[in-house]
Parts: structure tokens; C-alpha cells; sequence
């Protein structure tokens, strides 16, 4: 049998990532082999350093949110500090009973048998993380994955390189420098790592990306999780606070200029109401935007010429105007659009917001139905039947009544995706759980040891052994 240590790729090389992907993985998987990282005491140290990172050195992370996203020292706090400390002091809380063997029942048949199952980590890792939220969701998995008692290596996003070098410096200076590497680049490195044949790989991205990120697996049955985005939809019903919905829907929308997967992706109003909807969301919108610049910044030149360009050939309720100098967008509203137009195909991932009239609430889910499973869907409404038939007659990763993304930050909920919006769920134990091999234990008494257990058997045996099964 091969061994783990011969698990990475072994022939030469003379590409200097490639050899510095291999290398760091057999590191890392001697380091696993040796127990280090086992201990309970070695995991909360972890997440006590990660604790430490985000806090002590706020600052210099705000730093590089400004600079790679044009992000104030608050959204970074909002955004990534506060959320990662969450997601950690939930896990120090709990992991000690995470960790400990659970007791299950027998059948007849194996009794006196004693089974239990526990979580052992997988082994050596890989987090590659995205360039909208760099730290909180480069971080967040590698809580699971620290918890979970496993070595990691992190690969940050290159679109973010300001918080990229971050991450590079500051991991090994609050983290076990021997279990856990970063190590910087492009698509290149995230493919050498791949092929070191990991033993588990968490995407956080788009679609498309996710899914070469399985191809790539794929050969090595490496097990992926892959939390991507899409189409999150926003139904408001005639039942609605209409100024509680447009404040909340706005505050979504505005967040990281519209760069988060779960921010609201298109609304469907019902008619009824969606001229006063649509006047308190411009309010909304104006309100929140007081004293800040009139275009949001995206994160770089291509994604504003993908954003811009879903904006050709329609007339927009309010905003509608960029600046391709600073890389900004006004805050659009857009109504009606085609439904077959390309704003309303891909996720918008952009401070672009549609507005689709709805007859009622069936008509809705029939159009949210039509699409891919997206990551989250909305419905503010004060009907707890309306409430309930989203949550019941829409596919998606999670839904939220009455409020925007709020669901991600409750270590308590699991948070992923489904069919294209992603596969596999982590936060709190599903964290945990995610980057462990759930093993099942069975003990067996040396006594009795009854011969009707053995062949030959008689056919008063064979009653007994219908019996017990």
C-alpha cells in the first residue's frame, strides 16, 4: 500500500511553483503524521491566534481593504473582523464537546457491542479564498479547518493582492507556522496545489471557477467544497413593510458595492405596491449614500467592463452612471428588464439592482423556480403563509424572511450553497464537520461467543440468526 507521505506528486520539476507547491504539502503532511495538531489544546491556540490577527492588527487590514476595494475602516470591521471573531469564539466555545466520541445504539444482533462515532481530521487541506470579503472568508474555513485538527495550506485571492500580502505576513506570525502556509499567486499555484492531491479543497468563487476547481479534483477524488454564488432573488409582497424592505433591501445592495454573494441579486415586487417600493428604495438608497461618493468603486477593470456592459441598451430608474477612471458605478435600480436581457442571466455581483413586476406571490416563485438553485432567496412580508411557502417551495442555499444576508452570520445556521450555488455547507460544527472524516468505533466483548455464529450452520441456527437480524 502506498503511503501518505508518498501521496504528492514526486517527479522533478523545474517550475519553481510547482516545486514550492509540493514541497509545502509534503511538509505539512509530515508535520500531520507527527499529532501536532491533534490536541485540543493545539486547535483553541488557533483560534485564539486568529482572534488575535483580526483584532491587533485591524488597522493594518482596513489598509488593505482600502486599497484593493476602497472599503472605509468600519465595512472592514462589519464586514471581516467582527464576522471572523464570531465564527471563532463560537468554535473555542464548543469544540471541546465537538471533539468528543458520540454514543449510538446497536442492533440486536451485535449487542453487547458498544458503537460510537467521532471527527478526525482529514489531513492536509487547502482553503482558496475569494477577493470580495479576503479576510473573513479566506479565515472563516480556515477556522473549520484548524478546529477540525487538521494542517492547511491558504491560498489567498491574487484580485485582492494588498490583502493577499496581508494574510502572507500575518498567518505565520499568530498561527503554528509549521501546520498552516500561505502561499501567494495566480490560477497556476491553485492548480500545482491541486495536483499534490489534497485531502479536502474549499472554494469560496464564482460559478465557473468553482467548477474547474472540481474538474481539477476530479482525477484525484479529492472531496471539494464549493461555496460559488448566483442569482439570490428578493420577493416583496403587498404584505411588506415597504420602508423596512427598501431600507434593508438598500443596506444588501450598497454593501461592498454589491460585491457579495449573498447581497440581493434582482427583485420581484408585486405591482400593487411597486411604485411605492420603488420610490422608498431611491430614498433608501440616497439616504445611505449621504456624504459618501456619488459611484461605487468595483474591485478592478474587468469587472467593471462586465458591469457596465449590463447596463447597454437599458434606462435606468436611478443611477446609471460610471466612471471607468476610478473603476465606479452609481448605485443603479433598473426596472423591468428583459427578462432574457444579460442583466437578468449571470449573477450581477455589482451595484446593479432589477426590479421585476409580479402578479402575486406564485408568480414569483414560478420565476425564481425557472432558474439555478441560488445561494440564498429573500421575502419580506408580514404573512407568516407567505413567509412559509418560501422557505418551503424555493430551492436555495438559505432563505431569510424580512432581512438581508443576516443569516450568515449565526455560527448556529449552516451556510452553503446548492446545485450551482455550491456544495457542501460550513460555520460553526458544520465547519467542523466539513473538514473532518465522520469514523464509526465498534466494540466487541470477547464473550459470549456463541457457535451459532459460525458455519455450518443448522437450521434451528439460521432461525435464531432470521430473528436477531
Amino acid at each position: 500500500m502506498t503511503s501518505v507521505a508518498d501521496r504528492s506528486t514526486e517527479s522533478t520539476t523545474t517550475d519553481p511553483g510547482a516545486q514550492l507547491a509540493a514541497d509545502t504539502v509534503l511538509r505539512l503532511r509530515a508535520v500531520h503524521r507527527t499529532g501536532r495538531t491533534l490536541p485540543l489544546e493545539w486547535r483553541k491556540r488557533q483560534l485564539e491566534g486568529i482572534i488575535r490577527l483580526v483584532t491587533e492588527r485591524e488597522s493594518e487590514l482596513a489598509e488593505a481593504l482600502a486599497s484593493d476595494l476602497g472599503r472605509t475602516p468600519h465595512e472592514t470591521w462589519f464586514g471581516d473582523i467582527a464576522s471572523t471573531v464570531g465564527e471563532a469564539e463560537y468554535a473555542l466555545k464548543h469544540l471541546k464537546k465537538w471533539m468528543k466520541p458520540t454514543r449510538t445504539g446497536v442492533p440486536l444482533a451485535l449487542m453487547p457491542g458498544k458503537a460510537s462515532y467521532r471527527y478526525e481530521p482529514l489531513g492536509t487541506v487547502l482553503v482558496i479564498g475569494p477577493w470580495n470579503y479576503p479576510f473573513y472568508l479566506t479565515l472563516g474555513p480556515l477556522i473549520g479547518a484548524v478546529a477540525a485538527g487538521n494542517c492547511c495550506v491558504v491560498k489567498p485571492s491574487e484580485h485582492a493582492p494588498a490583502a493577499s500580502a496581508v494574510l502572507a505576513r500575518l498567518i505565520p506570525e499568530y498561527l503554528d507556522s509549521e501546520a498552516i502556509a500561505v502561499l501567494e499567486g495566480d490560477a497556476a499555484i491553485t492548480q500545482q496545489l491541486i495536483d499534490q492531491k489534497m485531502d479536502l479543497v474549499f472554494f469560496t468563487g464564482g460559478t465557473e471557477i468553482g467548477r474547474k476547481i472540481a474538474e481539477a479534483c476530479a482525477p484525484h477524488l479529492t472531496p471539494v467544497v464549493l461555496e460559488l454564488g448566483g442569482k439570490s432573488p428578493v420577493i416583496v409582497t403587498k404584505n411588506a413593510d415597504l420602508g423596512v424592505a427598501a431600507r434593508r433591501i438598500a443596506f444588501g445592495k450598497l454593501l461592498n458595492s454589491g460585491q457579495t454573494c449573498v447581497a440581493p441579486d434582482y427583485l420581484l415586487v408585486e405591482k400593487s405596491v411597486r411604485e411605492e417600493f420603488a420610490a422608498e428604495l431611491k430614498k433608501a438608497m440616497s439616504d445611505m449614500r449621504a456624504g459618501a461618493p456619488e459611484k461605487q468603486r468595483v474591485v478592478n477593470e474587468r469587472q467593471f467592463q462586465r458591469l457596465t456592459g449590463l447596463l447597454k441598451g437599458l434606462k435606468p430608474e436611478t443611477g446609471g452612471n460610471a466612471d471607468e477612471t476610478s473603476i465606479a458605478i452609481e448605485p443603479t435600480v433598473v426596472v423591468n428588464p428583459d427578462r432574457t436581457a444579460p442583466v437578468m442571466q449571470g449573477e450581477i455581483f455589482g451595484p446593479i439592482l432589477p426590479i421585476i413586476d409580479v402578479d402575486s406571490l406564485d408568480h414569483a416563485i414560478a420565476i425564481i423556480n425557472e432558474g439555478e438553485k441560488p445561494l440564498a432567496a429573500y421575502i419580506f412580508s408580514k404573512s407568516k403563509s407567505e413567509i412559509e411557502r418560501l422557505f418551503s417551495e424555493v430551492p436555495c442555499g438559505g432563505a431569510v424572511a424580512n432581512h438581508i444576508a443576516m443569516h450568515v452570520l449565526a455560527p448556529q445556521l449552516p451556510f452553503g450553497g446548492v446545485g450551482y450555488s455550491g456544495m457542501g455547507a460550513y460555520h460553526g460544527k458544520w465547519g467542523y464537520e466539513a473538514f473532518s472524516h465522520r469514523k464509526a468505533t465498534l466494540k466487541m466483548p470477547t464473550k459470549p461467543d456463541l457457535k451459532l455464529m459460525y458455519p455450518p450452520y443448522s437450521e434451528r441456527d439460521q432461525k435464531i440468526l432470521r430473528k436477531l437480524a
